[in-house]
């Protein structure tokens, strides 16, 4: 019997794999991975992706020469509505004067289980459609149809690239599960990529060299006075390179707090042109460094020459200026006028779209116009200032040197005691107080002559969140108080535009209910428009529902609303750096008066919590006089950037600081 078991066994483990193993070619839907309920590995995952095959190949054309062409075919099953935005599939592409590629979209098709059977479902024409992203860049993308949970949809395109010299990069890992990713590379000899991979996971990798040939026809016309045409081919055989990389069962890249890109931890392969060496023809070398790439970037028409223009503007900044002769003066001043005359238009890129002349003629621009302008000023002004080329938080970071690692631009001015970094298409920026898209690491600044620095972008002073309250509670555990609110630097900026967003009604009730259902009078804004001090907001405030009246005691918050009673580092290993974006202090100096014949059974006892290498510190002190109670809590964080060896002393340190802050008075009657 028992032999039986295990031979009846056997069969099953035998049989198993090749009942539930996928067929990596599209239109081969098996009934069982329509029905698959969950992801087998993740069941959180709203979606995964069964696989996904790659294939980047340089071919030739007699027309065209080498082009290169990428080939993708994907498999998605939904599994729950959250996943239903897989349905939306979307491909970019470069669309410029001397660079053109072109996608296409095939074998798009939805498949569901009705009855026990497969039904297709196939794209038709107008789910698929062309969008522009910028000037520079187009994408195509499709709606599948026919989606539903338990869905699997399929889909190809190509891209054809006519330069060999672009492989596209590829991603092992998204936001959902990865059963199997798969992606080819192939190249002839006289090409040579350098593959760089990023990630804490990686792909398996093989290399092989291959024989290839490629005949090349041509006809040629011989002859002085009876010309006739003579046909002629040549084969060359070169070796190709052929790498494949495979990643299987990759876990969905889950977001974490405080994380800056996600991207920039995600498990990818990139390839860099590093050199092309035809026969008898020299070597193009294309791998290069940082100072190289800037100096290109520089001499490029739409960026060094823009620099140099200056008379549109002379006699205005000369008008302005009258008068003003202190650099700080002069910066500001400079700042707000290119502020308050030229509007950014929403693009990004180092490059001006419609040059700083037109940009100050029509007022707006691009980021490159505006800045670039205020650069322009800045030096004709007598300062030594320069542009500063950076990666936006959205654009990610680079792995290695090229000119698509940048995709904005800021100016930088010298001083004796550091760079002063400004940006003029933000209302609400500051001397070094730039916009929140910007904070993204280092940055390189160029000099005219060329040369170039990196320059740390993420702020190292903090930025102040001070809190002054006073309340009073009444033996009914209500609660009757005044606030004063001053932000400053990157707090204050964003105090602004939480300003702006709202009218001041719908602000105001949103600040009620977010703070315990209070309600709130007596309501101003204090320097709300001069941006060089702090943002300061004050009310006055009464809540019914800040206190807990049990057994004859009042129990209370002392920070009421202000309290954080969620630590947002949960995990048990942190995958990335936190990323704050900036220092901070938030401060906290609150009175407390008691109500008549209550006295104070339980006060939170004064803690201090220092962490190491001065990474941040959390200092908590209360005191009684009679009836009123003095509180004063600090807590700051001395570093934009907290490395994941620091994670599990930050987790610690916020555990404590929460629990401190979460603590409650409790008065009883005398």
């Amino acid at each position: 019997m028992k032999i039986i078991k295990l031979f009846s066994l056997s069969v099953i483990l035998l049989i198993a794999p090749k009942a539930i193993s996928q067929d990596f070619r599209l239109g081969k839907v098996s009934v069982a991975e329509l029905e698959q309920k969950a992801h087998p590995k993740d069941t959180s995952a709203v979606a995964a992706i069964l696989y996904k095959k790659g294939v980047s190949k340089v071919e030739y054309d007699q027309n065209d020469g080498f082009y290169m062409m990428t080939d993708v075919e994907t498999r998605i099953k939904i599994y729950k509505k959250e996943g239903y935005e897989w349905a939306n599939q979307q491909v970019w592409y470069r669309n410029t004067t001397n660079l053109k590629e072109r996608v296409f979209f095939t074998d798009a098709v939805t498949y569901n289980l009705v009855n026990g059977k497969v039904e297709k479902t196939k794209l038709k024409s107008d789910g698929s459609f062309d969008e522009v992203i910028s000037k520079y860049r187009g994408q195509k993308k499709i709606t599948m149809p026919n989606v539903k949970e338990g869905s699997i949809i399929e889909f190809r395109y190509t891209i054809k690239c006519p330069n060999p010299g672009i492989i596209r990069d590829w991603d092992f890992q998204t936001s959902i599960p990865i059963n199997y990713s798969e992606l080819k590379v192939a190249y002839p000899e006289y090409y040579v990529f350098n593959p760089r991979q990023k990630g804490y996971i990686f792909p398996k990798v093989t290399t092989l060299k291959n024989p290839r040939s490629i005949t090349i026809n041509s006809k040629e016309r011989t002859g002085t006075y009876l010309s006739k045409t003579e046909f002629s081919s040549d084969k060359f055989e070169y070796l190709e390179t052929e790498i494949t990389y495979v990643a299987e069962d990759f876990p969905a890249l889950k977001d974490e707090s405080f994380v800056n890109n996600i991207e920039n931890y995600t498990s990818s392969v990139q390839h860099e042109l590093s050199l092309v060496h035809f026969p008898n023809s020299p070597m193009k070398e294309f791998s290069t460094d940082w100072n190289s790439v800037v100096k290109t970037i520089y001499e490029y028409d739409d960026f060094g020459p823009e620099l140099n223009k200056t008379g549109y503007f002379e006699e205005d900044l000369k008008k302005m200026l009258a008068g003003i002769n202190g650099q700080d003066e002069r910066i500001w001043a400079i700042l707000n006028f290119v502020k308050a005359n030229i509007k950014w238009n929403g693009y990004t890129g180092y490059s001006c779209d419609n040059g700083v002349k037109k940009a100050y003629k029509e007022k707006t621009g691009n980021i490159a116009d505006i800045n670039l302008m205020l650069t322009a000023m800045l030096r004709s002004s007598g300062l030594t200032a320069n542009p500063v080329l950076l990666s936006t938080r959205s654009n990610g970071i680079a792995l290695f040197p090229n000119r698509n690692a940048f995709d904005y631009v800021v100016a930088a001015v010298e001083t004796p005691n550091g760079y002063i970094l400004l940006d003029a298409t933000d209302k609400y920026s500051t001397p070094n107080v730039l916009p929140f898209r910007t904070l993204n690491w280092m940055g390189r600044l160029i000099r005219k002559d060329g040369s170039s620095q990196e320059i740390d972008l993420m702020p190292k002073k903090a930025s102040n969140d001070i809190v002054f309250m006073n309340y009073d509670i009444d033996a009914e555990g209500h609660v009757k108080g005044k606030t004063r609110r001053q932000c400053s630097d990157y707090n204050a900026m964003i105090t602004r535009e939480n300003f702006e967003k709202l009218k001041e009604e719908e602000y105001l009730e949103k600040l009620e209910n977010n703070s315990g259902k209070i309600e709130i009078s007596e309501y101003s804004r204090t320097n709300e428009k001069d941006l060089l001090a702090p943002a300061i907001e004050t009310y006055s405030f009464t809540g019914n529902n800040l206190c807990e009246l049990i057994g004859g005691k009042i129990y209370v918050n002392p920070m009421l609303f202000f309290a954080k009673d969620k630590n947002p580092f949960k995990q048990d290993v942190r995958e990335y750096p936190v990323d704050f974006g900036y220092p901070f202090l938030d401060k906290y100096n609150i009175t407390i008066k008691i109500p008549e014949g209550y006295t104070v059974e339980t006060l939170p006892a004064a803690v201090a919590y220092n962490m190491e290498n001065n990474l941040g510190s959390f200092k908590f002190n209360i005191a009684a006089n009679d009836n009123v109670l003095q509180l004063s809590i600090a807590h700051q964080i001395n570093e934009a950037i907290v490395t994941t060896e620091q994670y599990e002393m930050l987790k610690e340190y916020y555990k404590g600081m929460i629990e401190k802050q979460t603590e409650k008075i409790v008065l009883k009657r005398i």
